[in-house]
């Protein structure tokens, strides 16, 4: 299994810590990850919930952008529907340049009902918008003016006054657990991600194989710069020196962080997702690694060997973790883990 990558996946969910000094925290955090040999720093986006303290993540990849030097940055994903993709064209362009062409585009419709009903969005229409936004981002990123007439977003010969550091765009992401959607993906080439337990994972690798062989030829793939597409896996990790240690620590801090994903969907008295994120069931299908770092090696290579991912991207920073544990956490992962996987 050599030639593995391996990125970090971030919420910036809030704890007890000031908010000033949680995004001082993580910005140290993807400083260690920088200096460790990651990859890769994805970014989520949430709106009026205690799980995502970062609602837009371009201002703070802009500040990572200048606190980095090598791993490369971006949303994972920004949620296109509510967003104005003319606005969105010029934030990109601009993360492009500052981080020195190491921006990454993930894009997507958004997963929370109630976070986009706080912007008036109806879930049922997000499909159509991102479609349509995702059309002009690629045309104003690739255009000197900008013509588009759609059922959302209208533009007349707009001159595209900034142009991305790379050519013809950044690289383009696409999360999903939904099977005609991986089909999607994989027809244009996006870097993958998923979720869920190892066999689920499987089937989701192996129907992006074969439709991404399958298209190669194909014309207007979006994703067509892009060589060796990444399917990768998320996972919460929390890495000490003993099993006992790591399993007592992450526990504790799963409950706070389960009551952050939780939060929004249970002030609408819904309890639909809260067996997706518990603490039995990720343990149960692998979706929580703890342990020595002996242990999470093992983990790893159990999830990578079962399900043919070649991209794993570990959070270590969440719930009430404290952040010197979190650090230390990630800077194991990369000494005992990583190099096992170097090609």
């Amino acid at each position: 299994m050599a030639g593995i990558e391996f990125g970090v996946f971030d919420w910036i969910d809030r704890n007890s810590t000031p908010l000033g000094e949680l995004y001082s925290q993580r910005l140290n955090l993807l400083e260690r990850a920088d200096r460790a040999g990651y990859h890769r720093y994805h970014l989520a986006e949430h709106h009026a919930t205690p799980l995502g303290m970062a609602p837009s993540p371009s201002v703070f990849l802009a500040a990572a952008a200048r606190q980095t030097q090598r791993i490369r940055l971006g949303p994972l994903v920004y949620l296109l529907p509510l967003y104005e993709p003319l606005r969105l064209i010029e934030e990109i362009c601009m993360l492009d340049h500052l981080s020195g062409g190491r921006f990454e585009l993930g894009v997507g419709r958004g997963v929370s009902p109630y976070e986009l009903g706080a912007f008036g969005v109806d879930p049922a229409n997000t499909q159509s918008q991102f479609d349509e936004a995702l059309e002009v981002l690629v045309q104003g990123l690739t255009s000197s003016h900008l013509n588009f007439a759609g059922e959302h977003y209208q533009y007349n010969n707009v001159p595209m006054a900034l142009q991305p550091a790379q050519s013809p765009y950044p690289p383009l992401w696409y999360p999903t657990h939904n099977p005609t959607k991986i089909a999607y993906a994989a027809r244009h080439g996006y870097h993958y991600v998923g979720l869920g337990p190892a066999f689920v994972l499987k089937e989701a690798v192996d129907e992006y194989r074969h439709q991404w062989q399958s298209h190669q030829g194909d014309a207007g793939r979006l994703n067509a710069h892009v060589d060796k597409p990444l399917m990768g896996a998320m996972r919460q990790v929390f890495v000490a020196d003993t099993d006992a240690e790591a399993e007592a620590m992450a526990r504790s801090a799963h409950a706070d962080w389960y009551r952050s994903i939780t939060k929004l969907w249970h002030d609408h008295d819904d309890h639909s997702v809260d067996h997706l994120f518990s603490w039995d069931l990720g343990v149960q299908g692998g979706t929580i690694l703890f342990g020595s770092p002996a242990t999470v090696r093992g983990q790893v290579d159990k999830l990578l060997e079962e399900s043919g991912c070649n991209y794993f991207i570990g959070s270590f920073a969440w719930g009430s973790l404290p952040m010197s544990a979190s650090e230390r956490s990630l800077e194991l992962f990369a000494e005992h883990v990583m190099p096992h996987y170097a090609s």
